[in-house]
């Protein structure tokens, strides 16, 4: 398990953007290629340690966590839930602030009723910025979020003493991709 995950990391290229050295990866930038056995793997792996007993929805933010959640809503049979990057106005729609260390916006929450059990996915956590906000709005909705887990760790995020599970953690710099820990 994450032998293509943990490849797939150590192989991508770095670009710099200003003093940050960016990796870029098909599970979260869609670019290069995805294939199908990676994704497999990252889905499999997040079945195995997350707490998916009687949850009813399938939660993550667009853009980069639907491929990963389409793949997991499909082996799961759990319905998916996706915050939207734009407003579609529905009765009870929530709007969530979310910002990182690279960048501010808005995500919209729809579809969730109070009670519903929820699992939240995404593709990386660096500072947190977005799951707490994530998190938050699902609070509001009077969710119960039972688990939540990330593909790729980078840096110390910080979701405010709020557990997760990363399948890998790294490290980047100009050299490249190491991974430091997994969550076998």
């Amino acid at each position: 398990m994450l032998e293509h995950l943990i490849e797939s990391l150590e192989a991508a290229p770095i670009v710099q953007r200003g003093e940050y050295n960016y990796f870029i990866h098909p599970i979260t930038d869609g670019v290069p290629l995805l294939d199908p056995a990676l994704l497999r793997d990252v889905a499999c792996a997040m079945i195995t340690v997350t707490d998916l007993q009687g949850v009813d929805k399938i939660v993550t933010a667009e853009a980069m966590g639907i491929h990963i959640g389409t793949a997991l809503s499909l082996m799961t049979d759990i319905p998916l839930n996706i915050l939207r990057k734009r407003s579609y106005s529905l009765p009870g729609e929530i709007a969530v602030h979310q910002s990182t260390g690279y960048s501010h916006g808005q995500l919209y929450l729809n579809g969730i009723e109070k009670g519903d059990r929820v699992v939240v996915i995404d593709d990386v956590i660096s500072t947190g910025g977005t799951l707490k906000a994530v998190l938050a709005a699902l609070e509001d909705a009077g969710a119960e979020i039972a688990d939540v887990c990330v593909v790729i760790q980078r840096g110390t995020p910080d979701l405010g003493g709020r557990g997760y599970t990363a399948l890998v953690t790294i490290d980047v710099d100009a050299d490249g991709v190491r991974v430091i820990n997994t969550c076998r």
